[in-house]
């Protein structure tokens, strides 16, 4: 894919959502933290349920020591690995308030050190709450970055870098969110909805799938003639 079609591909992204963001709801770099955490194998709309009960009771690194691992998964036990996940948070919380004096840390070594942190959760916070220009790239954005050629690689490390490297800079700070959006409701694995892809004509995926064109509706037969007309034509013939 050439540098045209990529900056062309970003500019309809735009045009058609200027201001994107992550669907995880927060009000603090910690409470992302925490919900980024808690997606991993997760939906959004999942960790969303259960932030809604958790972050009116414990939004802070304190509050969450507090509550303890049980206590903890008590509001998050409708996701899944609850427990592992609620381990890991109450971990990173007295790692946060040992080392950071309770606030989330602006450095990827330093992210990437808290327990339940990998390379992604670190992108996204790093993008999302200090908006710095990082590609967390997930299941979404890896099928997005190769199926339509923008980013082809074989490991999720290989695309973030290819990402890097050829988003124009202009819409380097919002392109993951752009991408994870689109092959969240456009470009899905199963079936991806070319047809009401903005992007389509620019995409170079082979195997295209076009909503079905309407049948042309049957010609219709000619009625067949009542018994009594078919046997006076008949005579007819026979007279003539």
């Amino acid at each position: 894919m050439n540098a045209a079609k990529r900056h062309e591909i970003f500019s309809r992204l735009r045009a058609a959502n200027p201001h994107p963001t992550t669907e995880l709801e927060y009000a603090t770099p910690f409470e992302l933290l925490v919900a980024v955490i808690l997606s991993a194998q997760s939906t959004d709309k999942g960790v969303n349920l259960a932030t809604r009960r958790l972050f009116p009771v414990a939004r802070t690194p304190a509050a969450i020591v507090a509550l303890g691992e049980a206590g903890l998964a008590e509001y998050i036990r409708t996701i899944g690995l609850y427990k592992n996940k609620a381990k890991h948070i109450v971990a990173a919380c007295k790692m946060l308030i040992e080392r950071h004096g309770g606030q989330v840390p602006h450095d990827r070594a330093a992210l990437e050190a808290l327990p339940g942190v990998g390379r992604k959760t670190a992108n996204v916070i790093l993008n999302t709450a200090f908006g710095e220009p990082t590609m967390a790239v997930d299941t979404h954005i890896f099928r997005v970055a190769n199926r339509i050629g923008l980013a082809p690689g074989k490991t999720v490390l290989a695309v973030e870098k290819k990402l890097l490297k050829v988003v124009p800079d202009e819409f380097r700070v919002d392109a993951h969110h752009w991408l994870i959006l689109h092959g969240r409701y456009v470009c899905q694995a199963r079936k991806p909805k070319c047809g009401e892809c903005i992007i389509a004509d620019l995409c170079e995926y082979k195997d295209k799938t076009w909503p079905p064109a309407e049948a042309p509706a049957p010609a219709k037969k000619p009625a067949a003639a009542p018994a009594g007309k078919k046997a006076a034509a008949a005579q007819g013939r026979k007279r003539a």
